[in-house]
């Protein structure tokens, strides 16, 4: 893939930084592949993994997660959720988010991980800002109850026996209702291996600018290790979050979409490495037929090229595409039509700066919504109604 290089104050030394333990095993470079619905399937994570291993000679590099799963879903056997929590033969260690808001039912969940030998490491969301989850009490609402909080967490602990367990969350609600710093010391006093922080509140989405400073203070509070999450849009951001906030790693999510070679970036910086992935949209469209292939050969391939079609406009972000070449690319329904589009395709055309910089979602200032009551008692350790986890498996 064409690479360029960069100055020598934007790269790390091997020696700089420490892999993150996650039981047994050694996660190097400290890199994680953020959970997103309906994008951090087996495919992707493949893609992401396979981008990483080219510069390592297929030593495993990062930990890619998988996309949420709810508890409740995964003791039942819901025949959607037994699908998502597939993992890829080549896939070491095997990742899984939980989102769960009941302690019995997340402990169901993890013992069933544990004794069907489903995954090597359990996640759990408390991070997803999105009404359908807040609403019931979940994702980024839930730390606010501090006692409920500690009750799952426990249960994960327990349950998980010898599998690490970690979370990931947000700085709180919205600015008048914080709850990152209680919630790092409760994670800590359970025994999870690491806790992850957005460096924004649910109020904010994916709007604005991550507050970085949030996971300074995270890691000044706790002794686990801590791993920072917002606005790395490429490998020098991810060096720059460390070396600012002190953190221990850094997830990375919407800085991906569409250049799954981030990964491939994110390895060389911190081997000590200059280079950094500048592909044309030769080799851009390379990644976008092996990433179509992925998902039909996991899902078949007329769902998986019609799965794959919202990915089109990631990947050729800020190419001089043409409107009926990017709308034939967004409507494509099997690889031979993917193929016959990319073929009138101008493919020599060298990596654009439009193509940097954020991408996904980047709406915030949204209203969170809770169950009614939420915020009257944060001590409150009753889980919220049964129906809280019903069909969030993958979002």
């Amino acid at each position: 893939m064409t690479t360029t290089g960069t100055t020598d104050a934007e790269t790390a030394a091997a020696t700089d930084f420490a892999p993150l333990r996650l039981g047994r095993t050694e996660v190097w470079p400290p890199v994680v592949l953020a959970p997103m619905a309906g994008i951090t399937n087996a495919p992707f994570r493949t893609l992401c993994q396979e981008q990483a291993e080219s510069v390592t000679e297929s030593r495993p590099a990062g930990l890619y997660v998988s996309e949420m799963i709810t508890t409740r879903a995964l003791v039942e056997r819901d025949d959607k959720t037994m699908r998502l929590i597939r993992f890829a033969a080549t896939e070491r260690p095997r990742s899984i988010q939980l989102y769960g808001v009941d302690p019995d039912v997340l402990g169901r969940a993890v013992a069933m991980i544990v004794d069907e030998d489903l995954a090597d490491h359990i996640d759990l969301n408390f991070g997803c800002p999105v009404p359908k989850v807040t609403r019931k009490g979940g994702g980024s609402a839930l730390p606010y109850k501090r006692n409920l909080l500690r009750d799952i967490l426990r249960a994960a602990v327990k349950n998980a026996r010898h599998l690490p367990v970690t979370m990931k969350m947000r700085k709180g609600i919205d600015d008048d209702h914080l709850t990152y710093l209680d919630a790092g010391r409760i994670a800590q006093d359970e025994g999870i291996t690491w806790v992850a922080l957005h460096g924004r509140t649910a109020q904010q989405h994916y709007g604005g600018t991550a507050d970085w400073s949030s996971i300074a203070r995270l890691k000044e509070a706790v002794d686990v290790p801590v791993l920072g999450n917002g606005d790395i849009w490429d490998a020098d951001d991810a060096l720059r979050m460390l070396r600012e906030t002190g953190c221990d790693g850094v997830v990375v999510g919407r800085g991906c979409l569409g250049r799954p070679w981030l990964f491939r970036d994110l390895v060389s910086i911190f081997e000590g490495s200059d280079h950094r992935a500048r592909p044309t949209l030769r080799e851009v469209t390379g990644v976008m037929r092996r990433h179509a292939e992925l998902l039909g050969e996991w899902m078949g391939e007329e769902h998986g090229v019609t799965d794959f079609r919202k990915h089109v406009a990631w990947y050729t972000k800020g190419f001089s595409v043409g409107s009926e070449a990017r709308r034939g690319l967004a409507m494509v329904g099997n690889l031979s039509q993917l193929d016959d589009l990319i073929a009138t395709l101008h493919l020599d055309q060298p990596w654009p700066t439009g193509a940097d910089g954020p991408r996904g979602r980047t709406a915030g200032g949204k209203k969170v919504v809770l169950p009614e009551g939420w915020l009257d008692d944060p001590e409150c350790a009753v889980p919220p109604t049964e129906d809280a986890e019903t069909d969030h498996s993958g979002g």
